[in-house]
């Protein structure tokens, strides 16, 4: 495609010059009006589809669980009350004590060395500017250490004695971090340095040295160490190559563990010592997804992405020789979540198809392996959940894009209507495991897709990178082939399916982008927090957000006519099928003016299309009642356009 033709061909028309000015201004409740708020909360559901969707959000798994330092109760996230919360088990398989409560997401990140608090952070609305919190291991009210409004507080570690609570905060600039240290035992707050940009804490030693990560973007990042003796930052690592580095202190003396994908096209852990990389996984096709220590850096666990399937390893943290962990047939992820503070147990998670993740606890000094927290399946049979198929169609360059596919088990007459559901990031991938969402279109009787078009995660970074900045318009059209392969491929009888297309976050960008500039390659659309001028959404998104995004979208003075040509809302007279818009007012990502700007440019074209804002919710819905009415809302929408 010849990409700069494409760009000047856009920018002279009246729709670019329109999508140059934006309709809106700012973030959150504050940027709309009362009236718009109340003209468009959610519809009541018809009765048999709102069952039918709370009895699927009845199926859920635990969150991570973090084992007490004694090994004897586990702390994990679920959303058994509707709103994540942090429950308590004392032993394997016991009943779940509740710790916390209230209309706030909370989440458990850690717990002090001497088993006495848990480190607790908690949102509001799904606005993303949380606040950290100490809460007695035993239970009781929460203790603050900060939570402001606007403003992000962010847990980096407790340290080695147990004596502080290390965190950041864009308290002091928006768009960057101020690193703080708080003393448990008096409530004193010290700060320790301020840095321009998105930085955090990869790791850190006994003595309080600091090694920091200073991210460009998801996938361009610099390490760096910073010693509190002499309170300067000493270069560690990738200064100005533009790579992808995640690091983390080795098992010895002057030693770092590298992931990385500089040496090759997939990410590979690799050990480095006085300037010299070593290998420590092999090479092979697919990424090494993360790694990480136990606190004693007795061993060393890792995940590769195996076509979208999580497979966890282990190694002696010196050696570097391989440890055995469980096996689990069938399992479509097992994944290393935490590890005791000695490092003898670590807690592991288990999904499939079939089953919502389960945490296991395995011992290695006794090699015993014991499902702490079963899933939760009421009433339902999840042996009858379909799993995914690995497929792919061509593009029209002839690259192969791999799609999860999850089909009804008949088409009568046929063919099935099909939805397609792009993943969000846009690094992000779709995967496998056990999905409820799925579950529900493939009972109504839809084919269930999820493309990874280039610039998912998990194949390479020549794939990921490949629609970085202006890159963009030359492999959006992933996007469209995906339809055109349906329609032909999968007709029944010289009948074409007809063919939904949704998504969030990205995959609403997606939708939004299918919807008008490839209009009438899919027959109906639900876009959900996605942005539909890309000038307007880095212009409006949180600052702390602001210069990652540009990197991998593009800027908006150097990029503009390419930002106009990637913009949906640029080709909105092109819009003719029905479109639905789901959108979180407190979303600190893509403002809520973006879903607002559309749905008004959809309904001076006549066409049809519906909006519906969640005043209590950010970036998608978290509260059970908003994801009833959001997943609800999607499959009335779709059975209203794709089976008439």
């Amino acid at each position: 495609m010849k990409s700069s033709f494409l760009i000047l061909l856009i920018s002279t028309t009246f729709a670019a010059q329109a999508a140059e000015v934006p309709s809106y201004r700012g973030l959150g409740a504050t940027s709309i009006s009362t009236e718009t708020l109340e003209a468009f909360r959610a519809k009541a559901l018809p009765p048999d589809l709102s069952r039918k969707v709370q009895s699927m959000l009845d199926l859920r798994g635990p969150g991570a669980g973090i084992l007490s330092p004694d090994g004897k109760a586990m702390y994990y996230g679920w959303r058994v009350t509707g709103t994540p919360q942090v429950w308590r088990v004392d032993g394997a398989e016991r009943a779940p004590m509740q710790m916390t409560g209230g209309e706030d997401a909370t989440a458990v990140l850690d717990i002090s060395p001497d088993g006495k608090w848990l480190i607790l952070s908690r949102d509001r609305k799904g606005e993303e500017n949380p606040g950290l919190y100490l809460q007695a291991t035993a239970g009781g009210e929460l203790k603050p250490i900060q939570h402001l409004p606007g403003i992000q507080t962010l847990f980096e570690f407790v340290s080695d004695d147990g004596r502080y609570v290390y965190y950041r905060s864009n308290d002091e600039v928006r768009d960057s971090y101020t690193f703080y240290r708080y003393e448990l035992g008096t409530a004193k707050k010290e700060k320790l340095f301020d840095r321009q940009g998105s930085w955090n804490v990869v790791d850190h030693q006994a003595d309080g040295t600091l090694l920091l990560q200073k991210s460009f973007s998801n996938v361009d990042s610099e390490i760096w160490e910073w010693s509190p003796t002499r309170k300067d930052f000493r270069p560690v690592l990738g200064q100005g190559e533009g790579e992808d580095y995640r690091v983390q202190y080795g098992a010895k003396p002057g030693e770092l563990v590298v992931l990385t994908s500089k040496f090759d096209d997939a990410r590979r852990l690799y050990k480095l010592v006085d300037g010299k990389f070593s290998p420590i996984t092999p090479a092979q096709k697919w990424d090494v997804a993360r790694f990480s220590f136990d606190q004693a850096k007795q061993r060393l666990y890792y995940a590769v992405n195996e076509a979208g399937y999580a497979k966890s390893y282990a190694l002696d943290a010196k050696t570097l020789q391989p440890l055995k962990l469980p096996t689990f047939p069938g399992a479509d992820h097992v994944q290393v979540l935490t590890t005791s503070q000695d490092g003898q147990r670590i807690v592991l998670g288990v999904e499939s198809a079939a089953l919502p993740n389960a945490n296991y606890v395995f011992d290695w000094k006794s090699h015993k392996l014991t499902r702490w927290v079963a899933p939760s399946t009421p009433e339902v049979d999840t042996k009858r959940f379909t799993a995914a198929r690995l497929e792919s169609y061509p593009s029209r360059d002839g690259q192969q894009i791999p799609m999860f596919v999850q089909r009804p088990a008949k088409c009568e007459p046929g063919p099935c209507p099909v939805v397609v559901q792009f993943h969000g990031g846009p690094e992000g991938q779709s995967r496998p495991g056990f999905s409820t969402r799925a579950q529900l279109f493939v009972d109504a009787g839809f084919i269930y897709v999820q493309p990874n078009v280039r610039g998912s995660d998990g194949y390479g970074k020549t794939w990921l990178n490949a629609d970085n900045g202006p890159k963009r318009l030359d492999v959006i059209t992933d996007i469209e082939d995906a339809a055109i392969y349906i329609k032909k491929a999968w007709a029944k009888n010289g009948v074409a399916p007809k063919v939904g297309i949704m998504g969030g976050s990205y995959g609403g960008y997606s939708t939004l982008y299918a919807m008008t500039r490839f209009a009438g390659a899919y027959d109906a659309g639900v876009a959900t927090v996605g942005m539909s001028n890309l000038l307007s959404f880095l212009e409006n998104t949180a600052p702390y957000r602001r210069a990652l995004r540009a990197a991998e979208y593009g800027d908006p003075t150097k990029d503009r006519e390419a930002l106009i040509a990637l913009s949906p809302i640029t080709y909105i007279d092109k819009l003719k099928d029905p479109l639905l818009i789901i959108q979180g007012v407190s979303d600190p990502r893509v403002p809520v003016g973006e879903a607002v700007q559309m749905y008004e440019a959809a309904q001076k074209r006549g066409v049809a299309s519906e909006l519906i804002l969640f005043a209590d919710e950010g970036h998608g819905a978290t509260k059970r009642e908003n994801q009833v009415m959001s997943i609800g809302h999607t499959l009335r929408f779709f059975e209203t356009y794709l089976k008439r």
